[in-house]
């Protein structure tokens, strides 16, 4: 296994952050760590690259432990955080070459020409930090990750405040770079970890409450098919809610809602009954038995 985590814990004070936790990530995975703000995430990732230490249980890189192999561990990881610190007044290759020069890379030039394209910088390769813009800030420190040609990639938020075109040029970048490498990284674009996982972790409040393939997820949560209506005019959500069958009722805007219930097509039929009953025009009604990942996190996250 690449990444081990063993019953780990980590209390501030009366707080835990991250409770007794336990998961494994294999060589050339690509896993989704994923969790409302504040559910120990980044906590773990900075266990796991030994930024900071445990207070119960292990965390163990290709075989060594972290709490007594800390300097063999650092150099298997990349580590991108989520603040991705950066020197503003350095220019790009000088600042990977400090980089690479802390990682005793032995052939820095190589491997700076090597990271600058493989996360696409060549066009501005040459600029102060400073003057680039975040997608291409957050190339950076992704190339200063990969300087010294790590077997594990930890990514805390990689695609954090990028626009929708840096967004997929990074995702791309990832995926690309999942073909030889063990990656684990959290986001809260669940479209982005639908596009390029393997697998996916949910945490919760310091616990793990899912460790499965995106397909299993779905497949596991089988109470929650979907029914979405949009009326012409509003309507009263009390009305969808008192239908029988409906656990729950979200509504997007003005007369549309989405209905979570066992039978789908059954409610279908009892929200047309209710639209002729009350003189309603529906614009779009339409069921889904297949849960988005969006919908798994939020059932078991809620």
């Amino acid at each position: 296994m690449s990444i081990t985590v063993s019953h780990l814990s980590k209390t501030y004070g009366a707080q835990k952050a991250v409770n007794d936790i336990s998961f494994e990530v294999n060589k050339g995975e690509i896993v989704g760590f994923l969790g409302p703000n504040g559910a120990g995430k980044s906590t773990t990732m900075k266990i796991i690259t030994g930024y900071i230490a445990s207070t119960a249980g292990t965390a163990t890189v290709c075989g060594m432990a972290v709490s007594t192999d800390g300097n063999e561990t650092k150099k298997k990881i990349g580590y991108l955080p989520e603040a991705n610190p950066l020197y503003l007044d350095m220019y790009v290759r000088e600042y990977l070459a400090f980089v690479a020069g802390v990682h005793e890379v032995a052939d820095k030039e190589t491997a700076i020409e090597k990271a600058i394209k493989t996360v696409g910088l060549s066009l501005e390769a040459n600029k102060k930090i400073g003057q680039l813009s975040k997608g291409y800030k957050q190339r950076v420190g992704l190339a200063a990750a990969l300087i010294h040609d790590p077997e594990v990639l930890i990514l805390d938020e990689p695609t954090s405040g990028l626009d929708p075109n840096q967004i997929v040029e990074i995702r791309e970048v990832i995926r690309s770079l999942g073909k030889d490498k063990t990656i684990l990284f959290s986001s809260h674009i669940l479209q982005e970890v639908e596009a390029i996982c393997d697998r996916v972790i949910i945490i919760s409040k310091g616990n793990i409450v899912a460790n499965d393939t995106l397909v299993n997820l779905q497949k596991q949560d089988t109470k929650s098919e979907t029914v979405e209506v949009k009326f012409k005019e509003a309507v009263a959500a009390d009305a969808l809610k008192n239908i029988s069958g409906v656990q729950r009722v979200e509504q997007f805007q003005t007369g549309h809602y989405q209905l979570h219930c066992q039978d789908a097509e059954y409610v279908k039929k009892k929200v047309l009954q209710l639209s002729i009953d009350k003189n309603l025009d529906i614009v779009s009604l339409q069921s889904s038995s297949s849960n988005s990942l969006e919908e798994v996190f939020r059932n078991l996250t809620r």
